[in-house]
């Protein structure tokens, strides 16, 4: 079966009506721009490379367009519901009996394994869609849209909200619930480790696996108290905000706006910052003994720092 159809027959499939991905839109758009190139080819006996796509009068207006609203509307569709699904998880005492009303854990995995598979079978639409765009123009203009998404932040997989809901789906198949499949797409979230070094991976359908990995690039040890910074990196928290020249009295909320990501370099990505609790849950229960050492390191260092921080304040008031 051809991914067009499986796509059409996944999205028509769910029981709410989700954005996607325009496929049949975008490959008609093709299609025509494919025949124009054609026409050419046919007219000159030798297609011009310089018309496309830079100067395609066929696809420019309408392609990249529809489909970078169409990205924005599936991210933020995704992002909002899984939020919604993970503050549901986390919430104690009366708001979690307010919120769970009619649920239970097994309907939360199949909304996580459900929104998992959502994000996944997107990314996969628009690559293939995006492969077809270059085959077509004979250029490398849909790898360099692609850039410029994760620019935006809105390509899905770089969504903070996909790893916690991966780590959110290991922590409650640890129940051991039954629950049904998903229309056979899905295969699974698992944490695994290559050298002690950890990292969550996904595997949908057959042509996408997705690895994240776990491993604090600034102190070069497994993420603790792990942020995700808006261009998707994910670091320990007292590295973010050492790197964000900011205390851990202050927080990654008093950074700069101009503050760079140490890895990427994309300035204004502490702003909006989320703390990944779900990983956090997950790390803490397969590292034991690291988060234990790591906890005792991180409460000295803390406890180091706001006691500076309130001796600052102190000598500040007094005018010492």
């Amino acid at each position: 079966m051809k991914f067009c159809k499986t796509y059409q027959e996944y999205m028509q499939g769910q029981k709410q009506p989700l954005p996607g991905v325009g496929l049949k839109k975008l490959k008609k758009i093709l299609k025509h721009c494919r025949e124009e190139v054609q026409l050419q080819r046919d007219i000159n006996g030798v297609l011009n490379p310089s018309t496309c796509p830079h100067q395609c009068p066929v696809c420019d207006g309408t392609f990249f367009p529809s489909l970078l609203k169409e990205m924005s509307t599936v991210v933020g569709c995704f992002n909002e519901r899984a939020q919604k699904l993970l503050e549901l998880h986390l919430a104690s005492g009366f708001r979690k009996c307010f919120m769970w009303k009619g649920r239970n854990h097994v309907t939360l995995i199949q909304e996580g394994k459900d929104l998992v598979t959502y994000a996944m079978i997107n990314a996969i639409a628009i690559r293939k869609i995006l492969k077809k765009y270059d085959k077509i123009h004979y250029s490398k203009q849909g790898q360099a849209f692609r850039s410029q998404a994760q620019s935006m932040h809105i390509e899905i997989l770089q969504s903070p909200w996909l790893c916690e809901l991966m780590a959110f789906h290991i922590n409650l198949r640890e129940t051991k619930v039954k629950i049904k499949s998903v229309s056979g797409f899905f295969e699974g979230c698992s944490l695994v480790f290559n050298d002690g070094k950890p990292s969550l991976s996904c595997a949908i359908f057959d042509s996408v696996k997705l690895d994240i990995d776990l491993t604090c690039s600034i102190c070069l040890d497994t993420v603790f108290d792990p942020v995700s910074l808006t261009c998707g990196h994910i670091f320990c928290y007292k590295c973010a905000c050492s790197a964000a020249s900011v205390s851990i009295v202050d927080g990654l909320k008093s950074t700069d706006h101009k503050a760079k990501c140490p890895l990427c370099r994309e300035a204004g990505v502490f702003e909006g910052f989320v703390f990944l609790e779900e990983l956090n849950i997950l790390l803490s229960r397969s590292c034991h003994e690291y988060w234990e050492e790591r906890l005792q390191t991180e409460r000295k260092e803390r406890v180091k720092q706001a006691k500076e921080h309130w001796e600052s304040q102190c000598r500040a008031f007094i005018g010492v």
